[in-house]
């Protein structure tokens, strides 16, 4: 049988055989390998905690809205970190890579300074 390779190619066909009538000697001297490349894992991005921050001032039925509408909460999971917020001053809405984490914190202080209120929101690394 011949291969197109044996046609377009003739020195390999002929190291292939040469390789094949040496034997195996042992000391892999006459043989054919393919050379592979490793490939490194991409390594997953950085996360950050948004943190928002407990003020005298904002409602705590528009903190409940901002953590519906911007972090995707149902009403009692927004409750719940509402209060967590409110007891202890500072309370973590999400961890999200980088830029989605930065976008979030940006719409949440946005939003909040349409409706003048001085909500503060922030990032750091988780």
């Amino acid at each position: 049988m011949i291969f197109s390779a044996d046609l377009e190619f003739p020195p390999l066909r002929r190291a292939i055989r040469a390789a094949g009538d040496e034997g195996d000697s042992g000391d892999g001297q006459g043989q054919i390998g393919i050379a592979t490349k490793t490939r490194a894992k991409p390594k997953k991005p950085s996360q950050f905690k948004v943190l928002m921050l407990n003020d005298d001032y904002t409602p705590m039925e528009f903190v409940v809205m901002v953590l519906k509408r911007f972090f995707n909460m149902d009403l009692e999971q927004a409750t719940r970190v509402m209060l967590h917020v409110h007891q202890r001053g500072v309370g973590v809405c999400g961890i999200y890579p980088y830029e989605i984490a930065e976008t979030k914190v940006n719409q949440v202080m946005d939003f909040a300074r349409q409706n003048q209120h001085p909500l503060q929101c922030t990032l750091e690394k988780a």
